[in-house]
């Protein structure tokens, strides 16, 4: 009796790779991360990256296109915002974009869309709001406050500072939400 051919479903392989890739990428970063490191932890054939994506670099801007989504986000200054990120970063780490934007690398196209995703997600909300609000230099506050906030999500995932590792998310939550208010002066 002749076992016929498995059918791979393409959908869910692109999602099992998108999702390794993701946890890896923010675990070890871009440049240390590897295809076939991807593929194990999908359990799949690595040569499935390059089918599906084309190389490791698209792989990385599809895991960015997945965390951008359709939503436009509401501001850092949103409590609840600034809760759920709170929240996700303390249980998966910061996701590559962080780490993409901050540390040099070879890629510009990796570094570009890393920067397009943080402009998007956490700037552009900001800039919004500091301009409804008639805020002095609304786009340097913005920036002000996003860098403040990625720096912050790096410190406690590195474990540079203890106490700020440490400190649970809730008890976090109204002293990191003071600090980037503080980018916005009160009238």
């Amino acid at each position: 009796m002749t076992v016929p051919p498995r059918r791979r479903d393409a959908a869910r392989s692109r999602e099992l790779l998108i999702q390794a890739a993701t946890e890896l990428f923010a675990e070890r970063g871009f440049e240390r991360t590897t295809i076939r490191e991807i593929g194990e932890r999908a359990g799949l054939d690595p040569a499935l990256i390059a089918r599906y994506f084309g190389g490791k670099t698209q792989l990385y801007l599809a895991t960015v296109r997945v965390e951008l989504g359709d939503t436009a986000p509401a501001d850092l200054l949103e409590e609840e915002r600034l809760r759920g990120l709170l929240e996700r970063f303390s249980q998966r780490g910061p996701g590559p974009t962080f780490q993409a934007a901050v540390l040099p690398g070879d890629n510009t196209e990796v570094q570009q869309a890393a920067r397009t995703y943080l402009h998007e997600r956490l700037v552009q909300p900001l800039h919004d709001r500091f301009t409804t609000e008639q805020v002095d230099r609304p786009q340097l506050r913005a920036e002000l406050a996003a860098a403040a906030f990625i720096g912050i999500i790096l410190a406690r995932a590195g474990g540079a500072f203890d106490e700020l590792a440490a400190t649970d998310p809730e008890e976090l939550l109204p002293v990191l939400h003071n600090l980037l208010a503080a980018s916005r002066p009160t009238s």
